[in-house]
């Protein structure tokens, strides 16, 4: 449903403006649309009774709200300080108001993606994933057909500095991509240690999305940081590679909380 973008920008097709908007639109909606209608498919209506539990568990412990909103835009700011000239640009007066950050959250979660897009990942994909392929390789499998997803909204070149992600290279999509892999893996940590939350998915999604665009740029205002998505790739997989040396590759994933999952799903 993102491709008529990209095929309408090169004169492919021609389509009008609200019909591409629509489109765009569905596109969005494909992945909680495709959670619940296989979650209906595959575990019929208890499948879909999990699925929303799952969805609004928030009572998960402090910490993990910590991490979300504090500890990951922290490492996002670490990352982007060790890339040359970044520190330079640091301007922290240019930091928003809280209130102005918390208007920026709210529409990322119930506008941006987060909200239309875990219940499928993380809500249907992730758990089926991790028992085929362990939680590394199905968070790295996961991961990068999230990145394949977001693939036609690269094949239109940035119009100006300040359009985030940047995009319209094959090196730009492949650094978007590793910072998306590396976020995934992130999410699948913080899924499995918070009892399958898909609530906690959208959050961390919710805060890396909002922090990028609503305080990071403004505060490293150069075009190391505004022209490029390295910072992000550099914070994602560094903290990736320490999750997965801490967890010895688990990264949270527990086998009998699978053995209940699974009987959850056959039961009638």
């Amino acid at each position: 449903m993102f491709l008529p973008g990209p095929l309408v920008y090169y004169g492919i097709i021609n389509l009008r403006d609200d019909v591409i908007r629509l489109l765009a639109i569905a596109g969005l909606l494909g992945p909680i649309l495709s959670g619940f209608i296989m979650t209906a498919v595959t575990e019929g209506r208890p499948g879909i009774a999990r699925l929303l539990r799952r969805i609004v568990c928030w009572r998960v412990g402090i910490r993990w709200y910590v991490f979300a909103l504090v500890g990951l835009p922290a490492t996002m700011v670490l990352a982007t300080f060790i890339r040359p000239g970044a520190a330079e640009s640091f301007d922290i007066s240019a930091r928003p108001f809280f209130l102005d950050y918390l208007r920026a959250f709210i529409s990322m979660v119930l506008l941006g993606g987060p909200l239309f897009e875990e219940p499928g990942w993380t809500g249907f994909a992730q758990p089926r994933l991790q028992r085929l392929r362990g939680p590394l390789t199905g968070g790295l499998i996961l991961g990068s057909l999230w990145a394949l997803w977001h693939l036609p909204g690269f094949l239109i070149p940035s119009q100006d500095v300040t359009d985030i992600p940047p995009r319209g290279t094959i090196l730009e999509f492949v650094v978007f991509a590793l910072a998306l892999i590396g976020l995934r893996l992130i999410i699948v940590w913080v899924v499995n240690n918070t009892r399958n939350s898909v609530f906690m998915a959208i959050l961390v999604h919710a805060s890396w999305n909002t922090f990028y665009s609503a305080a990071l740029i403004r505060l490293f205002h150069s075009p190391i940081v505004l022209g490029s998505y390295a910072n992000l790739a550099i914070a994602g997989s560094a903290l990736t590679l320490v999750l997965i040396a801490a967890t010895r590759g688990r990264m949270g994933y527990r086998e009998e909380a699978e053995t209940v999952f699974d009987q959850a799903a056959a039961a009638p």
